[in-house]
């Protein structure tokens, strides 16, 4: 009998099929035939306790009426861990994963920004504070997935001067789409970390190798763009005030992240059989444990080679350009970071969210027609020290191809100055919020120092599978 099939019978768990499979084993040396063995599995995958004492579906039994124990062990916690949310249209939907997640017995506080959609788990947007635990899905699907933004030397005139040539070493040294690789392999110190932190992280070394550099699908882009420096931002970006021209970009740990985060998302569910339907995307794991501490490991790895991967398309660029870089600026988001908040340790889960304590520089994009926002965090206690991460999406991918045309969007993109080299009709401007509400809605979270208007885009072509 396959692993599928033991599945199917009710033994869902790795660590279940994989003892089902073993009894499996013995009982066929023993001359049960397959249809018997289907009948006594569907019975005990019930009715555990009738086989505790088989000699050959003991061990198994035993398996499963702990697990059966377990489950019926959940206690909902009396009253929600407290949340705060900004943002008055955001999705019933998302509100309710908030307040899920707030009702986690490791949940500490909340927080859901103004851009927040419906997510895995924890909405985008979601922003939780967990005491001694991390959960995988709240992190996100692609681990660490950020925003950098280099400023060159070239003058703003270039976007327009010098548009062919922006234009060919954008598509010559960029890569989209899954699967993404260059012919010729970038080089980069994370190479030469330590890639046996988790069993997981070892094994896929060479897969990260081949993307590195690479931008993925989905939400993902680079551009450029000119960036207005305000007066007030001056000595907080190290720019003078006015226009400049930049380079910005926004993509994660591609396929190895989302590895990661598959094999213990899953894992952590197999750990918390006792979690509800509506919570069981919300399973953690114990940082006091090998695993929570194997993922811990494998997510800061993770974050090191998406912030690798962001390096090398902005140095290529660069390089290719013979542009010098005046400025740097760059941040995560999905990501797990642990914070001292009213003087307890926790564990701060920001999943489509942007670190924003006390003077942190962060980005927050738009969409591919309006603008982004260089910030200042203003260290708000009850955000947790967070912002938003971009406009958030108003619909599904599936709604906006079934909405919207391509002449439509390249009316709005022509009209604000912007050339599309590549992107799906999942990504136009009119599936997102407007950038500049959500700015406003969080005026106690972040303080603009800069705003980077968008000129040139390339995005993952039609058709691509979305990684975000």
């Amino acid at each position: 009998m396959k692993r599928k099939e033991l599945i199917k019978l009710g033994f869902g768990s790795r660590e279940l099929s994989m003892a089902a499979v073993e009894a499996v084993k013995a009982a066929s040396r023993a001359g049960y035939k397959k249809p018997a063995l289907r009948r006594l599995l569907k019975n005990l995958a019930v009715n555990p306790g009738l086989f505790e004492e088989d000699e050959l579906f003991g061990a198994l039994a035993k398996q499963v009426g702990a697990r059966h124990a377990r489950a019926e062990s959940f206690v909902p916690r009396r009253e929600q861990a407290p949340y705060r949310r900004w943002g008055d249209d955001i999705d019933a939907l998302a509100v309710r994963q908030m307040e899920n997640a707030c009702s986690l017995p490791v949940a500490a506080q909340g927080a859901l920004m103004p851009d927040a959609h419906v997510g895995y788990g924890l909405p985008i947007g979601g922003v939780l504070a967990t005491r001694n635990a991390v959960i995988p899905y709240a992190v996100g699907v692609d681990i660490a997935c950020r925003m950098k933004m280099t400023v060159f030397d070239l003058p703003v005139g270039s976007l327009t001067g010098a548009r062919d040539r922006l234009r060919k070493v954008l598509a010559r040294e960029t890569r989209f789409g899954i699967g993404a690789s260059f012919r010729q392999r970038r080089q980069h110190d994370v190479l030469d970390a330590d890639w046996s932190v988790s069993p997981v992280t070892q094994r896929l070394k060479d897969k990260a190798w081949a993307q590195l550099g690479t931008s993925g699908s989905g939400n993902h882009f680079v551009e450029y763009g000119s960036l207005e420096v305000f007066a007030q931002g001056s000595e907080d970006v190290g720019l003078p005030e006015g226009e400049h021209l930049a380079l910005l970009s926004h993509s994660g740990s591609r396929g190895a992240g989302a590895t990661v985060a598959s094999h213990y998302s899953k894992l952590a569910m197999e750990l918390h059989p006792e979690l509800p339907k509506e919570l069981r995307q919300l399973a953690w794991l114990d940082l006091s444990s090998e695993a929570g501490q194997e993922y811990w490991q494998a997510m800061q790895l993770m974050g090191h080679y998406a912030a690798a991967n962001h390096a090398c398309i902005h140095r290529h660029i660069a390089k290719a350009l013979g542009a010098d870089v005046l400025a740097d600026i760059e941040n995560h988001h999905n990501f797990a970071w642990q914070e001292v908040h009213q003087g307890e340790t926790l564990i701060v889960h920001r999943k489509g969210a942007t670190p924003a304590a006390d003077g942190d520089l962060g980005i927050i994009p738009g969409t591919m027609a309006s603008p982004a926002y260089l910030v200042r965090g203003l260290g708000n206690p009850a955000s947790l020290n967070s912002s938003s991460h971009g406009a958030g999406r108003v619909m599904s991918r599936t709604r906006a191809k079934n909405s919207f045309t391509w002449s439509e969007a390249r009316k709005l993109l022509e009209g604000r100055g912007v050339e599309l080299l590549s992107a799906g009709l999942d990504e136009v401007p009119m599936a997102y919020r407007d950038i500049d509400q959500v700015m406003a809605a969080q005026r106690d979270l972040v303080e603009s120092l800069a705003r980077f208007q968008p000129r040139m885009v390339k995005m993952a072509p039609a058709g691509e599978r979305p990684e975000d």
